[in-house]
């Protein structure tokens, strides 16, 4: 059971959020303080809690304010972030000296006497603690191809992780892994019966995940059993759950995997589409100190009447770029213009208020991190609709993002590409560049 939202302590002097900038880090090292930086989402149940119970506290504002300089950063909005501390979150809790080297790397809610605890230590003894580990170094492959051992390898990951009982991947959280999920749907639609069977008993098990009132599908559940989801809803969770079930649907015929994808589609038409077609990013779980858990129980009337859950209304070029794909294939295995409708409208935005002038994308409204998933979600979408449409524009689209993105991201030893930081680096971090995934 999820914990309940607690009013926020009033304080005279609370925690002062600061921009998440080299400025920062100049003036910590001016100051000798250390950089707190809370990495949060904005539709995440615990980083509510933190910021409600936590960052209140008396004693960890007291400790903040005499010796660190704090940031708060929604991962959402600064995918080079995210992708470096993806590990442990969300909420995620990093220390940092001024000259940006870690002290302290902590996943999760952390509650307010063991937060104090851990900054009064860093005070005491600023060396580098044991969640501080050098990072492994990562090397472009040599060959684009997979050796016939490495393929090997792979495959026994994917059967030895499928569970059998339940459904999915892994023995924790249950999520639509569209991953595992995409390759278990290439073997069956070339005639593997046990990959059939796994497709099979993941998509019905997954219909645990979606809200029956509205469509939507929510993040994961915390239990192997599909049966505890966490009810945050977003817009790459929606894209995941319609390229899987449109898939299906083409793969197998079965009319239920296309009034699923349809359902989640109408969820994202209703709650998570702009008037121009943008794509916002996500819902929350709750509605302020109403837990999830009782909201989403209620029907559509009881819930309208109490309010909705925030919605961020953000718009990135990555997520609605994987929308927009998914949208294509919910047209491609339906034959419904309105889904190819919804993606025009959503990649029309998309280029209008988040292109480059050199073809690439920006993450968000506001310069900064230029990252590598924006720019290969949308060319990946334009090519989507290239192919739906035979419409040369969006081809033309897709071969400026390919351009584009040899020019910034290639390694310097011409192997690989890289997850840059331009256009207004935020920050200060050991490495100029993070790898992405």
């Amino acid at each position: 059971m999820l914990a309940p939202l607690l009013t926020v302590a009033m304080f005279a002097q609370p925690i002062e959020w600061r921009p998440w900038t080299p400025a920062l880090f100049e003036q910590a090292r001016r100051e000798k303080r250390f950089v707190l930086l809370d990495l949060e989402a904005v539709w995440c149940h615990w980083c509510h809690v933190m910021d409600a119970t936590t960052c209140a506290d008396a004693k960890v504002v007291a400790l903040v304010r005499a010796h660190y300089l704090a940031a708060r950063v929604d991962e959402d909005s600064d995918p080079p972030l995210s992708e470096r501390y993806g590990d442990y979150g969300w909420p995620a809790t990093i220390v940092l000296d001024g000259e940006g080297r870690e002290i302290v790397k902590r996943r999760g809610y952390l509650p307010p006497a063991q937060m104090a605890a851990m900054l009064q230590a860093i005070v005491d003894d600023p060396t580098p603690g044991p969640s501080v580990v050098e990072a492994p170094a990562v090397e472009p492959p040599s060959e684009a191809a997979l050796s016939a051992e490495q393929r090997a390898r792979l495959e026994r990951r994917f059967r030895e992780a499928y569970d059998g009982r339940y459904g999915g991947w892994g023995s924790g959280h249950k999520f639509v892994d569209s991953t595992f999920l995409g390759l278990a749907l290439l073997q069956a639609k070339e005639g593997d019966s046990s990959a059939a069977a796994m497709v099979r008993k993941t998509l019905d098990a997954a219909q645990g995940l979606v809200d029956r009132e509205w469509g939507g599908m929510d993040q994961y559940s915390a239990t192997p059993d599909w049966r505890s989801p966490h009810f945050e809803k977003l817009l790459s969770i929606q894209a995941d759950a319609i390229h899987a079930y449109a898939s299906a649907y083409s793969a197998f015929g079965d009319p239920r995997d296309l009034e699923m994808a349809r359902g989640v589609e109408r969820y994202v038409a209703r709650f998570l589409t702009g008037p121009e077609g943008a794509l916002y990013t996500s819902q929350d779980a709750d509605l302020g100190r109403l837990d999830g858990h009782k909201y989403w129980a209620l029907p559509d009337g009881r819930r309208r009447k109490l309010g909705l859950p925030r919605i961020d209304r953000n718009v990135y070029a990555r997520d609605d770029g994987w929308f927009i794909a998914a949208l294509v294939a919910l047209h491609a295995a339906s034959g419904d213009p309105e889904p190819l409708d919804h993606a025009r409208a959503a990649a029309r935005w998309v280029i209008e208020q988040r292109a480059l002038p050199e073809g690439g994308f920006r993450h968000g409204e506001t310069s900064g991190p230029l990252a590598l998933g924006d720019t290969l979600a949308a060319g990946r979408a334009f090519l989507s609709l290239y192919l739906a449409t035979a419409e040369r524009e969006w081809l033309q689209r897709a071969q400026q993002a390919a351009r584009f993105i040899e020019i910034p991201f290639r390694s310097g030893h011409g192997r690989g590409l890289r997850h840059r930081a331009r256009h207004g680096e935020r920050g200060r971090l050991p490495e100029a560049v993070c790898l992405a995934g």
